[in-house]
């Protein structure tokens, strides 16, 4: 499979673009060269209509635990710094994909593994997959248009508890929250989001399309809006002093990586 950038790789096959994150000893967590790699090829791959479905996936059995907190750490501590956030980077890359978009979740979705799944058009789950939105207990703000999407998809009171109480959604939950549309067994992940996504790229591909893009034109402008209302949020609370305590409280921890 090549690796476009480290620890990403794309594979072509069947019209199908998967995009793996393979960060393993980091638990696949993202960092800023990472996020720009996946939301180029995803961009890329979404102009191209030779692609009929992309699918988004952790190695190792695990998604993503989410933003390198180093990197948000650096972010932080460059305050004068406009370029987009890369988070920011790939959930405007996913939001506006004009292919269809398939996330298949195995083991850790923390953070932005989460309210990344809200932009796509179909989320598949393994029985090991456990979902996580700790921003708050990070001292941040909520991201990716979850304050909009996260209530329109799990109810109002379940987004509470994700988002405020941050407690953790197993499987199950997820697929009665309607987060995800389908559990499977962990070693039959990889085959069914594949079948799946075959199916996608097998329909007429214009219609398809046509028909994704009426479903987005339906949600107007409201999505990149929240998105960018929350990045200025998230912004401003990631420089916070009560954000840096905890962030310098994690990696005072002995057990702590870098």
């Amino acid at each position: 499979m090549p690796e476009i950038v480290p620890h990403i790789f794309a594979e072509e096959d069947r019209e199908v673009l998967t995009l793996t994150i393979d960060r393993q000893e980091k638990k696949n967590a993202l960092t800023r060269e990472m996020y720009e790699a996946l939301a180029k090829a995803i961009t890329k791959a979404g102009d191209d209509e030779t692609i009929g479905a992309i699918v988004l996936r952790g190695a190792g059995g695990v998604f993503t635990a989410g933003n390198d907190l180093r990197d948000f750490q650096a972010r932080a501590a460059a305050p004068d710094d406009r370029q987009p956030s890369g988070g920011m980077l790939l959930l405007t890359a996913v939001a506006n994909c004009k292919a269809p978009l398939i996330g298949s979740v195995g083991g850790l979705a923390i953070g932005i593994g989460t309210t990344v799944l809200l932009h796509c058009d179909f989320a598949f789950a393994a029985r090991s997959a456990r979902f996580l939105t700790p921003f708050v207990d990070l001292g941040l703000s909520v991201e990716g248009a979850s304050s909009l999407l996260l209530p329109q998809v799990v109810g109002p009171r379940a987004a509470r508890e994700m988002l405020l109480l941050c407690d953790e959604v197993d499987a199950d939950r997820a697929l009665g929250l309607g987060l995800v549309d389908a559990v499977v067994p962990d070693v039959d992940l990889e085959s069914f989001t594949q079948d799946r996504a075959r199916a996608l790229a097998a329909k007429p591909r214009q219609a398809l399309r046509t028909a994704k893009r009426m479903l987005q034109e339906a949600r107007g402008s409201s999505v990149m809006e929240t998105i960018e209302r929350e990045y200025v949020a998230f912004g401003e609370r990631l420089r916070s002093p009560e954000a840096q305590e905890i962030f310098r409280k994690f990696f005072d921890k002995p057990a702590a990586s870098d």
